[in-house]
């Protein structure tokens, strides 16, 4: 029987565990963690998943401020933005949310953030940190997938892992955070991307296969071995007029023929992005206690 891995049950209990560190840190040094959210533009997708982080901030205690700049910002102002939330001492964790307008060079944002602010993990020098295998901030999303394979007991030492996408938000990061040596790591691992002549000859061969392309539907049953992980961190947009919305979330996963040959399988929504926020939490904490030290 295929198991589904519960990303909302797994983010609530690591919900719990920032609340309790937030109260030890509160305790400690008489304020709290802060983060600050950079939101450009008006994108449906970004201000959707923003809201998300507020809420689960507000949850746990981390006081959070988004600030809201219209997309037709030029890169020297968003820069000096950046520059003063880096400066500001209420914020310990500063966050820029991608993708930005296409006028605006991202890494170049990105690369103005104090490294230890940086809890998304994208900085150059946190970026050269994890493939050092000393990391400091590891991307929300690969510390969600890893901490999902925990929790859930699979062995990750000596597995073969798939990862089909190369982002510097996921699959590069999370190639790196798996072949660490440590608890939920110490794996085998391949990155499949566009330039793969045969995909599915890898995935096949994957104990863990990790879809993280962002196309629907990428993996299908046949690229799939029997009794293999699939975690699926792909969120489409797809048209449903059944739907009130007028669309549904999709995955990069066929998930109702996947589940027949998976021995777990985490579902889209409520697989990933629970886990992407919940570690976002994590992040924030521990950038604070950096500082403080």
């Amino acid at each position: 029987m295929t198991t589904r891995i519960s990303g909302n049950e797994i983010a609530k209990k690591v919900h719990e565990e920032v609340e309790q560190k937030v109260r030890r840190f509160e305790e400690a040094h008489g304020y709290s963690p802060g983060l600050a959210v950079v939101l450009v533009g008006n994108d449906p997708a970004s201000h959707s998943y923003v809201r998300r982080k507020e809420r689960a901030c507000e949850e746990v205690g981390i006081v959070t401020e988004t600030l809201n700049i219209s997309a037709d910002v030029n890169a020297d102002e968003l820069a000096g933005i950046v520059d003063e939330l880096n400066r500001d001492d209420c914020y310990h964790g500063i966050l820029v949310q991608l993708p930005l307008p296409d006028h605006i060079d991202a890494d170049d944002i990105i690369n103005g953030l104090d490294p230890l602010k940086d809890v998304d993990g994208l900085h150059s020098q946190n970026a050269g940190l994890l493939s050092l295998g000393r990391p400091r901030f590891v991307p929300a999303t690969p510390l969600g997938v890893q901490r999902m394979l925990i929790e859930e007991g699979i062995e990750v030492n000596g597995a073969e892992v798939v990862i089909v996408g190369r982002s510097s938000l996921v699959g590069r990061p999370l190639a790196l955070l798996l072949t660490q040596r440590g608890r939920g790591a110490n794996a085998t691992v391949t990155m499949c991307h566009t330039g793969t002549r045969d995909v599915g000859a890898h995935t096949r061969r994957a104990d863990i296969l990790v879809a993280a392309a962002g196309v629907p539907d990428t993996v299908t049953a046949d690229m799939v071995k029997d009794g293999a992980v699939v975690i699926d961190v792909g969120v489409s947009r797809v048209e449903d007029s059944s739907r009130r919305s007028g669309y549904r979330l999709t995955g990069d996963v066929d998930y109702e023929a996947v589940k027949e040959k998976a021995s777990a399988i985490t579902p889209v929504p409520g697989g990933v992005g629970p886990m992407t926020v919940a570690m976002l939490l994590e992040n924030v904490v521990l950038a604070a206690k950096l500082q403080s030290e």
